[in-house]
């Protein structure tokens, strides 16, 4: 078994992977189980591991369960406000013990439920998908979305541990596998080009679910992840650059009307627009922009906006999106861009003109 510790002072906590982890006892050492224990899940993942997993939680009482429906459409207070009835119903206490079991969706919801129960409980999370093990479930990043944009309304929860069971990838739909490496890839590109390198040698690999590559690439991903959370973490300096890609991508993927492109595919589309407009302000190499989109193409992401997509896309209604990021400041408009492979870095102010020419070319298709 490998294993991380994310040091945030007395909330410090163990991030764990392996493969099978589910079955070995050491997955919830050191964890306590109350009597209130609440599995949340969609019908999905419910229906594969949902039975199996609450009979292995260690603990005298079975832990209650609730399955939502699947899919980002479904990440809204109404699904929360469903958590919120079965924590009420099963008279939970401010011991109780919320545990998520999914992707990156069920993560956010059960953590944000976790959050504001009683002003805040504790949330294990155990993902279930590749984006889900690299990012959303280690940090404490919760929330749900508005119509407005992604993630609008949420708190910094961080979980009392992430239990990774490598194998539970073997159940996970190629498109999904993909979409988890764009955030590997990221990982990468803002801050490691020996990462990025690495992933470059390993992509077809990876693309084929080789399981000792990718449980190196979650435990180095989560490496990452842990040690800029430790840094900064309610996200007042360097954790921005875990952005990198995404404010692009969250506006295109609530634009496109959430369904429609996984998180990871428009992750994959923002990155290139990142790096495009690094390029074209001429701070970036377009040698690299040609590196990310070789290794993009290599893991079948995507690195331009979708014909049918695009041409349901209006470029000022993505900047205006994009304008409702929670980096902005004062109404300026923030992005993460890069100075290449592995330099990324928060630029200020940037010039809302240059970036609607960009999303016009993406949308007409002058985006690869």
């Amino acid at each position: 078994m490998l294993q991380l510790q994310v040091e945030l002072g007395t909330r410090a906590y163990p991030i764990r992977i392996a493969p099978g982890l589910l079955e070995r006892r050491e997955a919830f050492a050191g964890l306590h189980f109350p009597q209130h224990v609440l599995l949340v899940t969609d019908t999905h993942v419910g229906k594969l591991y949902g039975d199996r997993v609450r009979r292995i939680l260690p603990g005298n009482h079975e832990a209650a369960l609730i399955a939502l429906p699947p899919g980002e459409q479904h990440k809204t207070l109404v699904s929360a406000m469903r958590i919120f009835n079965a924590l009420a119903e099963m008279q939970a206490s401010r011991d109780a013990l919320v545990v998520a079991l999914g992707g990156g969706v069920i993560g956010d919801m059960a953590g944000f439920a976790a959050a504001c129960w009683m002003r805040g409980v504790r949330c294990l999370q155990i993902p279930t998908t590749l984006l889900a093990m690299v990012d959303s479930s280690v940090g404490g990043k919760t929330a749900v979305d508005l119509p407005q944009g992604k993630n609008l309304v949420g708190a910094f929860h961080q979980p009392c541990a992430v239990v990774i069971d490598t194998d539970l990838l073997a159940t996970l739909p190629p498109r999904e596998l993909a979409a988890g490496l764009a955030e590997v890839v990221k990982y990468g590109a803002l801050g490691d080009e020996s990462f990025f390198a690495w992933v470059e040698q390993h992509a077809d690999a990876l693309i084929a679910g080789d399981t000792a590559r990718l449980a190196q690439a979650v435990h180095r991903s989560c490496a990452h992840k842990a040690r800029v959370v430790v840094a900064d973490e309610t996200e007042q300096g360097e954790r921005a650059l875990l952005n990198f890609g995404h404010t692009f991508g969250h506006a295109i993927e609530a634009e496109a009307g959430y369904g429609n492109l996984l998180h990871g595919e428009a992750v994959a589309i923002g990155m290139m627009l990142a790096a495009r407009l690094s390029s074209e302000l001429g701070i970036a190499p377009l040698l690299d922009v040609a590196r990310l989109a070789a290794v993009l193409e290599r893991l079948r992401l995507p690195v331009a906006v979708p014909a049918k997509i695009a041409a349901r896309l209006d470029p000022s209604a993505l900047l205006a999106r994009m304008r409702l990021d929670k980096k902005n400041v004062s109404g300026r408009l923030r992005l993460i861009l890069w100075r290449g492979i592995g330099h990324a870095f928060v630029a200020e102010n940037v010039d809302s003109h240059h970036v609607l020419d960009l999303l016009t070319d993406a949308v007409a298709g002058d985006g690869g």
